[in-house]
């Protein structure tokens, strides 16, 4: 007989190990506190005595995860070095989807990352809405960079040369009536994204389509990937995209250029 869901609660209880749990709420009390705590501060924030935070603490040295001097307890770079080791197991896009998710289920629409790739986007994560749009999309999907969003925010940020190569000689096909195929009112759209931020992109690739793209920077400031949000066009106008979807669509893309710090 299988085990009942409550049973099967209490045996991952059961199995828990209270010094790991102890050892790792001391890591998270030094990890808030990088100039440092005396045993007595670490013992009053992690719940516990100071004879076992002093254990704790002093197998955190012993194993140069934790640094004494004098009396302040610091972590040491050996934490990040096990985080980057961690990160160079897994893509960044797969550290970054829970926060994607969490903003497809904020918004209940679909969220995507995209790299420049010459001329074209590549999308690179991609968390489907639960409305349908005739645009077939998916991980390694390409797009004309020109005409959607994310690209506008990812050609925006080249430096003038590189975008001057980029858009010389580009055919501008109308994908829809609202396209903008005339290089000037182009340059304009990628002078204001660069300028405010973000890109909004308005039934330009499909009729009934709506999406809003913000820059992901990498430590250096450099601007490595786009996040965009899409959209019905029945279901937001372009401001309330800009008064209810950009402010969380910022935030996400700050989330996610904290992986790109521990590259």
């Amino acid at each position: 007989m299988a085990d009942s869901p409550d049973q099967t609660v209490v045996d991952t209880l059961r199995d828990q190990v209270g010094s790991f749990q102890r050892g790792l709420s001391v890591l998270e009390v030094l990890a808030r506190h990088p100039a440092g705590l005396s045993m007595t501060e670490v013992a009053e924030m992690a719940g516990l005595t100071r004879a076992g935070a002093r254990r704790l603490l002093l197998t955190l040295v012993g194993e140069e995860f934790a640094t004494l001097d004098g009396r302040q307890f610091r972590l040491t770079p050996k934490l990040l070095s096990l985080a980057r080791t961690w990160l160079q197991g897994t893509t960044l896009w797969v550290c970054a989807e829970p926060a994607m998710r969490a903003l497809a289920a904020q918004l209940d629409e679909a969220c995507s990352a995209a790299v420049l790739s010459g001329r074209d986007i590549v999308y690179v994560a991609r968390v489907p809405g639960r409305r349908i749009v005739s645009v077939d999309l998916h991980v390694g999907a390409r797009l004309p960079a020109w005409c959607t969003s994310m690209g506008r925010v990812l050609i925006a940020d080249l430096q003038d040369a590189e975008r001057a190569d980029l858009l010389a000689g580009l055919h501008m096909e109308a994908r829809t009536p609202r396209t903008i195929t005339d290089p000037a009112a182009l340059a304009a759209e990628l002078a204001q994204c660069e300028r405010e931020g973000f890109s909004l992109v308005d039934e330009e690739l499909e009729v009934g389509l709506r999406s809003i793209a913000v820059p992901v920077r990498d430590r250096g400031g450099r601007v490595v990937a786009a996040l965009n949000i899409s959209t019905q066009s029945t279901r937001f106008t372009p401001d309330g995209m800009k008064r209810e979807i950009l402010p969380p669509l910022q935030e996400a893309a700050r989330r996610i250029e904290d992986y790109f710090a521990l590259e």
